[in-house]
């Protein structure tokens, strides 16, 4: 029962937040997905409805779900951005708050050269 609450609090946070940013061709929206033993990253066009880049901790098996692996995967991300001609980005954090993995992902992403 407990868990069932947290999750609609979850969805309600992220409906919130996806209400409000939008992404474009110019400046994707960059989503970052945190399961309990992965983590995606997307820069999407909300317009098209096109995924422009991904990056995952599947592609690398020692990349788990911690800050260090939301380092890694923000870094790659964003060399992917990067390279796809991506400058801006606004950030999705799914209804998360913006502290342990959530910050570590973006300040790993900025580093890279993203710009949010």
């Amino acid at each position: 029962m407990k868990m069932l609450k947290k999750l609609s609090l979850l969805k309600k946070r992220r409906w919130r937040i996806r209400k409000k940013i939008n992404g474009t061709a110019e400046r994707p929206r960059l989503a970052v997905h945190f399961s309990n033993k992965n983590i995606y990253a997307q820069c999407i066009d909300d317009i098209n409805g096109h995924t422009l880049t991904q990056a995952s901790s599947l592609a690398s098996s020692d990349i788990k779900a911690n800050k260090e692996g939301a380092n890694a995967v923000g870094l790659t991300i964003a060399e992917k951005a990067k390279s796809a001609g991506i400058e801006t980005v606004v950030f999705d954090r799914s209804g998360r708050r913006y502290h342990g993995c959530v910050k570590s992902f973006a300040e790993a992403a900025r580093e890279g050269g993203l710009k949010f």
